[in-house]
């Protein structure tokens, strides 16, 4: 890990580089990164007016966005937009700056993980599969939560990770999904390329009542009935590593796909 004043790249790769997040404009995860980034370009920052914390990939549709300036120091420093991450990275690519090309799409630092199935819920990967969409090469960063949470260093770890991913052009217009231990900001770190952890948390709910006598149910975090995989993103993040991992958003399963043409399913 290098530190900020002298990671400086080369200006044949300078870019114009959009963050967001699903913590809301205001967070301080947004503000680290973004001032780590603008050592590897000119950053526009477009976010939720609001937190949008584990909204996936939602799209506004039913109602009209706004979109408000926010200054500091006199000057324009973001857009506050209200609604989800996808918006924010949709309305910037497709209108805010159509004339001005969006070459970076960066989603964090989330205030908390998105390893393993929570990618599916995670407002912050959503924003950054949307800049995939546009075929702009985008990363989701994610920290470990942490009430005492160290995002200047988090944002120092992503600012190298993002700037080797850059300089390689298999990158290019692909997603990634970065995740970075409490662990790593406290001690040298080590980076860990592995798959999305598939194992199931979270299956449990206490059931309670509200004064009215009337039931509610609380999620819990709750371990899976079987343990992750050792090769994936859980268990690297278990051990201290920071782990990337190379997201795809085409469902679609192929190899059954192509066999499916010999079930002889008619209407």
């Amino acid at each position: 890990m290098t530190d900020s004043a002298s990671f400086l790249l080369d200006k044949t790769i300078a870019m114009r580089i959009l963050l967001t997040n699903d913590d809301g404009v205001f967070a301080p995860g947004l503000a680290a990164l973004g001032q780590q980034l603008r050592h590897l370009g000119e950053v526009v920052v477009v976010a939720p007016a609001t937190e949008q914390s584990g909204v996936g990939h939602s799209i506004t549709f039913l109602s009209p966005l706004t979109c408000k300036s926010i200054r500091r120091d006199g000057q324009h420093w973001a857009w506050a937009v209200d609604g989800s991450p996808a918006d924010c990275v949709k309305l910037a690519i497709a209108e805010l700056f159509k004339d001005d090309p969006i070459d970076l799409v960066v989603s964090g630092i989330n205030n908390g993980l998105n390893a393993g199935v929570n990618v599916l819920y995670s407002g912050t990967v959503a924003a950054a599969i949307e800049g995939a969409f546009f075929g702009v090469t985008s990363v989701a960063v994610s920290l470990e939560y942490d009430p005492d949470a160290d995002f200047q260093a988090a944002a120092v770890i992503a600012r190298d990770v993002v700037g080797g991913l850059v300089k390689r052009p298999e990158a290019s217009g692909r997603l990634f999904n970065l995740n970075i231990p409490t662990a790593a900001t406290l001690s040298p770190p080590h980076l860990s390329i592995v798959p999305m952890g598939l194992a199931q948390y979270g299956r449990m709910y206490e059931k309670r009542q509200d004064p009215g006598g009337r039931d509610y149910y609380w999620a819990l975090w709750s371990e899976p009935e079987k343990p992750p995989a050792e090769h994936s993103d859980v268990t690297a993040l278990r051990n201290g590593n920071v782990t990337l991992t190379p997201l795809q958003f085409d469902l679609t399963v192929q190899p059954l796909l192509e066999s499916m043409d010999d079930w002889e399913l008619e209407l």
